[in-house]
């Protein structure tokens, strides 16, 4: 008589990361996890999202659906996510706070995460931290008292103008107003006092330019930057990143990163974490900067690192999330510039690609598999190279093809 013989262990799978929301920052962390071997589980807002079209493990709910939440971690047919992280900060800080005490590693921290969800909390641990920022306020809730705290606020400023913002929701450009009065926000300082969001009123900076910082930082506290870069705006959105920042001194860039780094270590950041500065004149006019917002997760500011670095943001993030050593944040390039392809005439942006790689075969374009609506981030394009207006002419020329424009400036080929 044989003796039974004992079944096999199963054997240990991949780590398992898991993500909430579904659009394009979750899809450019797929490629990153497939060449790490690591489980990619993104938490989508439907079937037809951006990350939902790449990756194969992407359940349907909401970021603020507490049950589906919870499913993504710990799913009834799957194994357990060895860590949860975000691709937008719109999640419940309470039922994160729980998943993190209840044994599932949450990255970046509810406690850091609020950070980058409330600008006035944001704020005031910055100016805890000795972080240079613009002069602000918190308005009052009372419509009357938030008035006269504004004004008195607008008189103290140079043109009698500055910048109000909701503490939460808002971005690229959507909650933000530059006002000279209190009827220019008078709507949402009534909404105020029935639900709706907190305000704060800043100084509008008379900045030379926008820069940004991206750091990623571990859990062991081991942090490493990219170069700083310049971001162009336009109606509030990203539209170019140049990298590294054209014609910054070593020392402001030096003391850019470092005020990257004292807010990463400041705030118990895990993953990537972007900082978007203003560079601007002192009062004896040097130049300095001025911390603007906070993105705990990849950032647009930091697609460049897909072609220009050695490891980009989304494969730092996973490293860092998952507690593995940071991989080198060099550039592979002298210059890379990104150009955001916002909005299309074209019916379908796959119809540029044949033209975009005649003209320009370097570039690397990275579409993000959504429908065409005007100003819509639908893709993005890189160059690198060693001459800084070349680079930039062919990424802005590659993205203006994109759009089923004819590039201003033409390939002199």
């Amino acid at each position: 008589m044989t003796s039974p013989v004992a079944s096999a262990a199963p054997e240990p799978g991949p780590p398992v990361v898991a993500v909430v929301g579904g659009g394009q920052l979750a899809r450019m962390m797929a490629p990153a996890a497939a060449e790490l071997g690591v489980h990619l589980r993104v938490l989508v807002e439907d079937a037809a999202t951006s990350a939902a079209q790449v990756v194969v493990d992407a359940p349907v709910g909401a970021a603020g659906d507490e049950a589906a939440v919870r499913a993504l971690v710990r799913p009834a047919d799957g194994p357990a996510a060895d860590v949860l992280t975000f691709e937008h900060e719109h999640v419940p800080n309470g039922l994160l706070a729980d998943l993190d005490g209840t044994g599932t590693p949450v990255r970046p921290g509810p406690d850091a995460l609020v950070h980058a969800q409330d600008k006035i909390v944001m704020r005031r641990r910055l100016t805890d931290l000795g972080v240079p920022c613009p002069d602000w306020a918190a308005l009052p809730s009372d419509p009357d008292a938030a008035r006269t705290a504004l004004t008195q606020f607008l008189a103290r400023t140079v043109d009698g103008s500055a910048v109000v913002k909701t503490a939460r929701g808002g971005y690229d450009g959507k909650g933000v107003r530059v006002v000279r009065g209190p009827d220019d926000v008078d709507d949402w300082l009534e909404a105020h006092v029935v639900g709706g969001p907190e305000l704060l009123v800043e100084a509008k900076v008379p900045f030379t330019r926008e820069l940004a910082v991206l750091v990623a930082r571990r859990p062991s506290g081991e942090v490493r930057t990219w170069p700083v870069v310049e971001s162009v705006q336009r109606d509030g959105v990203c539209a170019e990143v140049v990298a590294p920042a054209p014609d910054l001194s070593d020392e402001l860039a030096r003391t850019a990163r470092e005020v990257a780094v004292r807010i990463a270590d400041g705030l118990g950041v895990t993953g990537v974490l972007a900082v978007e500065m203003f560079e601007t004149r002192g009062p004896d006019g040097a130049a300095q900067v001025l911390v603007n917002e906070l993105a705990m997760r990849p950032h647009n500011s930091g697609h460049w690192t897909i072609d220009g670095a050695v490891t980009s943001q989304f494969e730092q993030h996973l490293r860092a999330v998952l507690d593995l050593p940071l991989g080198s944040t060099e550039p592979v390039a002298r210059w890379t510039v990104m150009a955001n392809v916002l909005g299309s005439s074209l019916e379908r942006l796959t119809d540029a690609l044949a033209g975009v790689g005649e003209r320009f075969p370097e570039a690397r374009v990275n579409l993000y598999g959504k429908g065409i609506r005007p100003g819509r981030k639908l893709g993005h394009v890189n160059v690198s190279g060693d001459d800084l207006d070349e680079v930039r002419r062919r990424a802005l020329g590659a993205a203006a093809l994109l759009r089923g424009e004819r590039p201003e400036i033409h390939d002199e080929d």
